[in-house]
């Protein structure tokens, strides 16, 4: 480790991980007027299920006080990457829980995500050099998708968009393998919108059952990391070099072993054609390893990293490696990110520490820090108190599955 001059100098801190929503009543000022009536119909009917959105703690969402000066600020954290986080309206469930819309659904679904991405826009803009919005697209018509990921752009949204997760038993939608999103990733790649996925999307419909959600617990990284599979095996980050894909709150850990498998299976066909009885159609193989496709494309952001996740910072890419806080969900690290950040980084190289917590993240979404500068200064962690290890026994690794955990407990 090089030595660290701790008698100046504070850190700027972003975290690649926090979630943000507008009440019903705020979505209704930013949906088109034409669907009103269908919103109140279905507002008054709709029953909240979520612990976390059925009192105060909701207001984390929107209320800039409590979410800046009274939590972010006291924690040091100073730029935050925003994924959804309430029920838009229209919405079946909780955003990251809800499957794409059926063609039943979509036109109210799309509204839904549209007045969202609206309330986004000016949410950020009320703190624009520390809000970075990840907007929301579906992928039910890719024209509409490209029309949506276009608006997110012009409008400021800087941290890009929300890819849609598609389960094996949505069969309405195309898998992300299709090469029907050309054009969709085209658009994405040259304008350089980062193409966030993020965990707790994906799952099937475990239909209502007792176990249904300890079916779901123990399966969503699966799920989570399905996406990344279809890409790689469909030659999506082959054809399209500039892409910039992300993996958010789903560790980080896994991903070199799953980039060696893929990496073998794909040696192994090239060479043989075969995996025992099973022939296959190299010409349908990556002329790329997984591998190499990820470290032209891939970027992860690790919500609260295990110790395992900053065992493969270099092996993932020290350049591609962001932290997370997960805020506002309860097995996130708030109130004790400080004491986390203390964990994970007092022993690292100070070069190291600036690009997981916001070098990279201002690369890629794109944080000014000299404007972040001021901030820091007054509310970031210090050389010293970052690199002060902590005394007793290291806290539980963080579970990374992308939801509180009161609103799993359907």
């Amino acid at each position: 480790m090089t030595a660290i001059d701790t008698s100046h100098g504070y850190y700027t801190v972003i975290s690649a991980d926090t979630h943000a929503g507008g009440s019903h009543a705020a979505y209704r000022e930013y949906l088109d007027s034409e669907f009103h009536q269908e919103f109140d119909d279905w507002r008054g009917v709709y029953k909240n299920p979520y612990k976390d959105l059925g009192d105060n703690r909701r207001l984390r969402n929107w209320d800039n006080d409590m979410r800046n000066q009274a939590q972010l600020d006291e924690e040091g954290v100073v730029g935050e990457v925003i994924f959804p986080n309430t029920v838009p309206p229209f919405f079946p469930t909780f955003v990251l829980f809800a499957q794409p819309p059926t063609a039943e659904e979509y036109r109210k679904r799309r509204a839904g995500i549209q007045a969202h991405n609206r309330w986004l826009k000016e949410f950020c803009e009320d703190y624009p050099e520390r809000r970075a919005g990840v907007g929301q697209i579906f992928l039910n018509d890719v024209d509409d998708a490209i029309e949506d990921a276009k608006w997110i752009k012009e409008n400021g949204l800087r941290g890009g968009i929300l890819l849609p997760n598609i389960a094996p038993d949505v069969k309405w939608v195309k898998p992300l393998h299709d090469p029907i999103y050309n054009p969709l990733w085209e658009v994405l790649a040259d304008l350089e919108i980062p193409v966030n996925m993020h965990s707790g999307t994906g799952n099937p419909d475990y239909g209502k059952y007792p176990i249904s959600m300890l079916l779901y617990i123990n399966e969503v990284a699966f799920y989570t990391q399905r996406p990344l599979v279809h890409m790689i095996m469909g030659s999506v980050f082959e054809r399209f070099p500039k892409m910039k894909f992300v993996l958010t709150e789903i560790g980080a850990s896994w991903i070199p072993p799953l980039l060696d498998q893929l990496d073998n299976t794909i040696s192994r066909i090239r060479d043989t054609g075969e995996t025992g009885e099973i022939k296959y159609d190299k010409g349908a193989l990556p002329t790329m390893l997984a591998s190499e496709q990820w470290a032209n494309c891939g970027w992860v952001g690790v919500s609260g990293p295990g110790q395992a996740d900053m065992d493969v910072r270099h092996t993932v890419g020290i350049d591609r490696f962001m932290w997370g806080s997960d805020y506002p969900h309860d097995e996130g690290t708030h109130p004790n990110t400080k004491e986390h950040l203390r964990r994970r980084f007092a022993g690292l190289d100070h070069e190291e520490c600036e690009k997981m917590l916001s070098g990279n993240a201002a690369n890629l979404y794109g944080f000014d820090l000299e404007k972040l500068a001021p901030l820091a200064e007054q509310y970031g962690p210090t050389y010293e108190e970052l690199h002060t290890p902590v005394a007793g026994p290291d806290e539980a690794d963080y579970l990374g599955i992308g939801e509180d955990m009161d609103a799993a407990a359907l």
